[in-house]
């Protein structure tokens, strides 16, 4: 079994509502054609704040996450508008919760979707060694996450894929876990130093000017074990 990632965003003046049926009409499709084992989807479907300490695409995007026995590239999502790349990952999840709602149903809480790129002049084993055993258990002991679901970008599935180094998908239970700077940085006396903490802990990997953070919403359209 393999996890595929496809990743879409919005065309000409799409609206987050227009955004968000079209990717559920395209994920639906793709279970009836395709049949995989599971399929996620983590996508745009409000605009973020304003003002924020996390610096929020303003940009419609969508994953779509698969799991499923090697096939043939899904054209279904590649000849899709808004098309941008597919990705063949290897997946981790740290801290995963417990799912106990139904499938296609928005997952409870809000999506810290993440796109990024090794961090230049970096090597590979540096790149990993950073991200798995600094910054993950950085972000495990200061930020209320209830899932994290990280993956590593081992292949583009065609030539004209744009590329990424990793995808991230942090689950918090509530908005405000994420969006309130003092629950998110917590506890509040602390909030200036951990501040300082995640953001050179990230720029010793991540190529921050390339980097894409998004305000997003997690649906299951075929979780595992689901018929």
């Amino acid at each position: 079994m393999q996890k595929e990632i496809y990743i879409l965003n919005s065309h000409g003046a799409e609206d987050y509502n227009g955004f968000k049926n079209r990717i559920f009409d395209l994920s639906n499709a793709v279970l009836e054609k395709y049949g995989p084992e599971t399929l996620k989807a983590c996508l745009t479907v409000k605009a973020p704040p304003l003002v924020s300490v996390i610096p929020f695409k303003r940009d419609k995007a969508a994953v779509l996450s698969v799991t499923r026995e090697s096939g043939d590239r899904m054209d279904l999502i590649c000849q899709s508008e808004g098309y941008l790349g597919s990705y063949l990952v290897e997946e981790a999840i740290p801290v995963a919760y417990h799912k106990n709602w139904e499938d296609c149903t928005p997952t409870p809480g809000t999506c810290l979707l993440t796109l990024f790129h090794k961090k230049p002049g970096l090597d590979q084993d540096s790149f990993i060694r950073r991200w798995h055993h600094g910054h993950t258990p950085l972000s495990l002991r200061l930020h209320p996450l209830w899932n994290y679901n990280r993956n590593v970008v081992q292949s583009t599935l065609d030539d004209d894929s744009k590329w990424y180094d990793g995808i991230v998908e942090e689950q918090f239970r509530k908005d405000s876990d994420l969006l309130n700077p003092l629950v998110f940085f917590g506890p509040p006396l602390k909030v200036p130093i951990h501040m300082y903490q995640v953001l050179m802990d990230t720029r010793s990997f991540i190529d921050m000017r390339r980097i894409e953070t998004y305000l997003a919403t997690e649906i299951h359209f075929k979780s595992p074990g689901s018929p």
